[in-house]
């Protein structure tokens, strides 16, 4: 009895739920759905300028190390003792054009070549009788030599001979050879003593005073610290807008100051790497230091018919948007140059509106709104 009713009552629920369900399904169906709000069309505020081209002035950005433009390594052509200078031979030394910087002992070849001259004498005056008898045309022009002939000076050429007779007698005799020997001495004697070939200071100092030097040995570096040349590189396809001469505005960002050089040279060989050249400037300064490192620009030549924008209205680096009948037209540019901030594009007409700053999720075909009642009518040539 209890497990019928139990069936009974499990039936009777099922059959109230289902019915519930069908109810609730066709009551929703008679009700009509509300009406969807028409979804408003967004339409972005935005301001233009006008395109109007011009000559754009152009610089082409450079940085670098500078390098003394003057700059040797001494060495010793001859062996001896150093002796003391005037000036110290130490790193930091000052040493004007054509001053001592390093003097070796040359007693021992300056006698020796006081011994060869002495013996070139003896053979001359041996020479003299022969001479008056069989050239007296020749005799008062070496006689003459003989008068000036100075043991302490340096020798002078021999009386030019008159005829291929006196030459080959004088030959004979093996005074071309002592003269040579001796025109020889001379030229090493003098490398006994060093002069500045030009102004500066030793930046590298090997010897000491007193200490005895080899032939060959390096002795030192002397630099000139008046001139100085940065090397730098650009972009083959900038090098259309530089020139040898180009004035250069440089700085460092480590002291104070201005300097004003000028390209001196522009390699000839392009990096296969980086598709560079080298470009090296000149300038002076008394705070320029060797290896500084400086940036700067230089003054490149105008770029004819261009517009300068912001680099940020460049779309992928070849593309600006236009308005045009309240929509934003992307149309593709001829990029000519591109630096930090800003991009030089040719390929637009005067007059056409283009875009003042980039709109959030701007794309081709946007419909936009001026955000003032009308446009801005002077557009850019340049923005400086």
């Amino acid at each position: 009895m209890n497990t019928n009713l139990r069936r009974i009552s499990i039936f009777a629920g099922l059959i109230i739920l289902l019915g519930s369900f069908a109810a609730s399904r066709f009551l929703s169906q008679q009700k009509e759905p509300p009406a969807r709000k028409a979804a408003a069309a967004q339409v972005r505020q935005i301001d233009t300028m006008h395109v109007r081209n011009a000559n754009i002035p152009s610089t082409l950005e450079i940085q670098g190390s500078l390098a003394a433009f003057d700059k040797i390594d001494l060495f010793a052509e001859v062996s001896g003792a150093l002796e003391e200078s005037s000036r110290p031979f130490k790193v930091g030394s000052y040493f004007p054009k054509g001053s001592v910087l390093i003097r070796i002992n040359a007693e021992e070849a300056r006698l020796s070549l006081l011994s060869q001259k002495s013996t070139l004498l003896n053979a001359i005056t041996q020479l003299m009788p022969d001479l008056k008898i069989d050239y007296p045309e020749s005799f008062q022009h070496w006689q003459e030599y003989l008068r000036q002939f100075d043991l302490e000076g340096s020798i002078h050429a021999f009386p030019k001979p008159i005829n291929e007779q006196e030459k080959y007698f004088i030959a004979s005799r093996n005074l071309y050879t002592q003269y040579y020997s001796i025109k020889s001495t001379e030229e090493r004697l003098s490398k006994y003593t060093l002069y500045a070939p030009f102004s500066g200071v030793i930046t590298q100092a090997s010897i000491n005073a007193g200490a005895v030097v080899r032939t060959g040995q390096k002795l030192g570096e002397l630099m000139n610290t008046s001139n100085y040349e940065l090397e730098a590189t650009a972009a083959l396809r900038d090098l259309k807008y530089i020139k040898v001469g180009s004035p250069v505005e440089l700085f460092s960002e480590d002291i104070p100051g201005k300097w004003t050089g000028r390209i001196k040279r522009i390699s000839d060989q392009v990096d296969a790497g980086t598709q560079t050249v080298k470009v090296f400037v000149s300038l002076s300064g008394n705070e320029l230091r060797e290896n500084m490192y400086m940036r700067g620009a230089v003054k490149a030549s105008s770029i004819e018919n261009a517009l300068k924008v912001p680099r940020n209205l460049l779309v992928n680096q070849k593309s600006l948007f236009v308005v045009q009948d309240s929509f934003l037209q992307l149309r593709e540019v001829q990029v000519v140059k591109i630096t930090e901030e800003a991009a030089i594009v040719r390929g637009l007409e005067d007059g056409t509106p283009i875009l003042k700053e980039m709109p959030p999720g701007a794309f081709d075909g946007m419909k936009v709104q001026l955000a003032g009642k009308k446009e801005e009518k002077n557009a850019i040539g340049s923005l400086e």
